[in-house]
């Protein structure tokens, strides 16, 4: 866990002291995906338990609350999140410190839940019906939020109408439209912004990163995605997907989709929209977002695109993310894709 704000979070980290005197029971942090939401909530929640906080809501870092805090064997803490995020923190002490968890003593041969059970859920009942310890608060992090099933989402809902005493429970989330409106209704909602450019470029280039500006541009401003992204070793793949967009054709379309098929569909999809919500920008508005270096291409097929075509194409790209996870046949599916998207300039 990282134990200091991001420079871009000082300013949002002082309007939510301004909570603190009347501390709601259920916060729910929303904003851009990569800019450190779920790092901001950790922070906070450890700021609540913390037996000696600093006079600017910050913890102390130092007592024994936040030892415990820090490898996450807090007895008051406990995180909801989905199995498959489990093996990102290795060594952060999850075992016992988490909702759901069991002691894992082999490599399970079940491919780990992208989802919030509702079994998570239900854990979190015995953690809430005991004392906290030395009488304090007790703080539930649940994240991402849009992660819950129905059924997560209906067993939450009971516990937010009915909160236990001495309960906090921080959500974070990308999407609010994808949560229920009664858990929206149930919970104080506090806006994460994204960062401005210059802050976003200064702290990726304190992380040595190269090119910053052309990743922080394909990732809307969002510097944690804008970096993880760069550490990949994706970057020809992107390349080589956005140099056939550049000259979308049906030839080009199946050697494509057959050369691509083994990456991951959804971000396959993720970069399709990017662009095309490139081109309707600058076929509308003249302004590129995502790819200003690719803005002699954009230019030159925009003006052979129709806009009616564009708005079909993005719907078209919604409706596949919302399938792309599971695709029946990943080569079909992006070949469907890119010849769709040929047909519209055809």
């Amino acid at each position: 866990m990282s134990n200091s704000l991001f420079p871009w979070q000082e300013g949002v980290w002082q309007q939510l002291q301004q909570m603190r005197a009347r501390l709601p029971h259920a916060i729910l942090f929303h904003g851009a995906e990569g800019i450190g939401k779920t790092v901001f909530a950790e922070l906070f929640a450890q700021s609540l338990l913390c037996e000696q906080p600093k006079a600017d809501g910050h913890a102390c870092g130092v007592c024994g609350s936040c030892g415990w805090f820090m490898q996450y064997n807090h007895p008051d803490y406990r995180r909801v999140r989905p199995e498959i995020l489990d093996g990102e923190d290795a060594g952060d002490g999850d075992e016992g410190g988490d909702a759901g968890d069991s002691k894992k003593t082999a490599k399970s041969a079940k491919a780990p839940s992208k989802e919030i059970k509702i079994d998570q859920i239900r854990a979190l009942s015995g953690f809430m019906n005991i004392s906290t310890h030395r009488q304090g608060q007790r703080v539930v992090l649940l994240y991402p939020a849009e992660a819950l099933n129905t059924a997560a989402s209906n067993a939450l809902l009971k516990t937010l109408e009915e909160p236990p005493p001495n309960t906090v429970f921080l959500l974070s989330s990308n999407s609010l439209d994808r949560l229920l409106p009664t858990i929206l209704s149930r919970c104080r909602k506090f806006a994460m912004p994204l960062p401005s450019r210059e802050q976003a470029m200064a702290w990726l280039r304190q992380q040595d990163v190269k090119d910053a500006d052309v990743w922080l541009a394909e990732q809307g401003g969002a510097p944690l995605t804008a970096y993880a992204q760069s550490q990949s070793e994706g970057r020809e793949l992107i390349d080589e997907f956005l140099l056939h967009l550049t000259k979308p054709g049906i030839d080009g379309a199946l050697k494509c989709a057959e050369h691509l098929q083994k990456t991951p569909v959804a971000e396959l999809v993720g970069w399709q929209q990017r662009w095309l919500y490139d081109l309707f920008s600058f076929k509308l508005c003249g302004t590129i977002r995502y790819y200003p270096r690719y803005e002699k291409a954009l230019t030159s097929l925009a003006a052979k695109v129709e806009t009616g075509a564009l708005l079909r194409a993005l719907k078209s790209s919604n409706e596949r993310r919302a399938i792309a996870e599971h695709p029946l046949s990943a080569r079909l599916f992006i070949e469907e894709m890119l010849l769709d998207y040929a047909a519209m300039f055809a």
